[in-house]
């Protein structure tokens, strides 16, 4: 009998830490999980912001294409510049 008094200690002791160190971590990541979603919220405005711009870069460069083929030399010599910088450029649809 005595030798089973001396594992409950120890084993009730082990649950104990296991509990603790499982609540710890849980708290932890929800606490992470809040913070990356206040941090996604507010970089969303500035994605939208840059959708936006993305956007009109493309309308601008896809007339620019179009200039390019009508045998416009400067907008031959952007073309080429944003082809060097590696931008793709298809001309705008009508």
């Amino acid at each position: 009998m005595p030798d089973s008094i001396r594992l409950e200690i120890p084993v009730a002791l082990i649950v104990a830490a296991f509990f603790l160190i499982t609540a710890f971590q849980t708290e932890r990541l929800v606490r992470e999980h809040g913070n990356l979603n206040a941090i996604r919220a507010t970089q969303a405005v500035s994605l939208e912001q840059a959708d936006k711009v993305r956007e009109k870069f493309q309308l601008l460069a896809g007339e620019t294409a179009k200039l390019a083929e009508a045998g416009n030399a400067g907008a031959k010599t952007v073309l080429d510049q944003l082809r060097a910088q590696g931008v793709t450029v298809r001309p705008a649809m009508p």
